[in-house]
């Protein structure tokens, strides 16, 4: 039997979020239905609503969400019911060209629900990176849940379901930071600082994090960054040259995503560096370099897709580094609200004023 719960709709381009009734169906065959217990307000949420993802409206917002598994359908073995889950947006197939020549995190046919969630006239509606997770429940195929610590706060862990993973990814997976290397940061949201926690967890010697925002530099500083360098003062390539004694630092991340931001961390490393694009551009966005600047600074130049991360390695690793306290993934959570308080959440959130709002159900 289908149940009908509340959920987070965004039903046209650019307008009000809206709390409304949605129907959810049985698990069919690999689904499971989770009981959402909390779900972090991202960035790619308010893309949605404003269209930027695509026009399949309408939407069932969020998708940086932790609860417990409810019931599951049929062929699942993966999760029991009861379990504790931080829900992902890569569920891997197994079998694709990715997954079998050992490379999982790349996998190209990951796997989303075949059944469609939908409002109570039956209007189909499309999930948020496959999850919907601002609701009471939803449904999800069994391989988007992972196990984690059932005594984490799911307020926190949650946020390893996008943001948090995509920057700590960035760096330890991406960008392969070791011990005693420099790094630079360019952008300190959510992301970004994520990127600097994971600088800092793999042992990174020199951080330096770059923003126009004294406040945003603040967190960063909270989070592991040793400089911080406001780019509205000061060429951030010079001052992350003259940091770095007179040659870049080993490792820039991208965490913006703008032609000039790509630009500043290209040129910003050093020789043979690693320049690792985790921010996302717009599909209008252009870049120009150089031909003969690529070639005589060697190195890597990599894009990270949700941090390069493998959810089942990664997050049970993370949740556990969390509960020893040794990864102060709390610091993230800036407000818990409720689900009514999505739509002023974007606002807060556009404002720059927090790393992340979530909303506890």
């Amino acid at each position: 039997m289908s149940q009908t719960v509340r959920g987070v709709v965004a039903r046209a381009k650019g307008a009000p979020v809206e709390v409304v009734p949605i129907v959810i169906p049985d698990p069919g065959p690999g689904e499971v239905v989770v009981a959402i217990a909390a779900c972090g307000v991202c960035h790619t949420d308010l893309h949605y609503r404003e269209g930027g993802i695509n026009d399949e409206f309408p939407f069932l917002l969020g998708h940086e969400a932790a609860g417990v598994v409810e019931s599951v359908g049929a062929g699942v073995d993966s999760v029991n019911v009861g379990d504790f889950v931080v829900l992902n947006w890569r569920a891997v197939c197994g079998q694709c060209r990715a997954c079998k020549r050992g490379q999982p995190q790349y996998c190209f046919s990951t796997f989303n629900a075949t059944q469609k969630m939908t409002l109570e006239d039956g209007t189909e509606l499309s999930p948020a990176l496959g999850i919907g997770a601002f609701a009471d429940k939803t449904l999800v195929h069994a391989g988007q849940c992972t196990k984690v610590d059932p005594t984490a706060d799911p307020a926190v862990v949650g946020l390893l379901g996008c943001g948090v993973m995509a920057g700590l990814g960035a760096a330890v997976n991406t960008g392969g930071i070791t011990r005693g290397q420099s790094v630079a940061v360019i952008g300190c949201g959510g992301v970004g600082d994520a990127a600097i926690m994971g600088a800092r967890l793999a042992g990174a010697g020199t951080i330096i994090a770059v923003d126009r925002d004294d406040k945003k530099l603040a967190w960063a500083t909270d989070l592991g960054a040793t400089h911080v360098i406001n780019s509205t003062s000061v060429d951030p390539v010079e001052r992350i040259q003259e940091i770095t004694g007179g040659f870049g630092a080993d490792v820039v991340i991208d965490a913006v995503g703008r032609p000039e931001t790509y630009k500043q961390a290209f040129y910003a490393r050093d020789l043979a560096g690693t320049v690792v694009l985790v921010g996302v551009p717009t599909p209008d966005m252009t870049l120009e370099l150089p031909l003969i600047d690529f070639f005589s600074h060697g190195g890597s130049l990599k894009s990270s897709w949700y941090g390069d991360c493998l959810p089942e390695r990664d997050f049970p690793t993370y949740v556990d580094l969390y509960q020893q306290g040794r990864l102060p993934l709390e610091k993230f959570v800036t407000e818990r609200i409720g689900i009514d308080d999505v739509e002023k959440a974007f606002d807060t959130m556009h404002r720059g004023e927090v790393l992340r709002s979530v909303v506890v159900l």
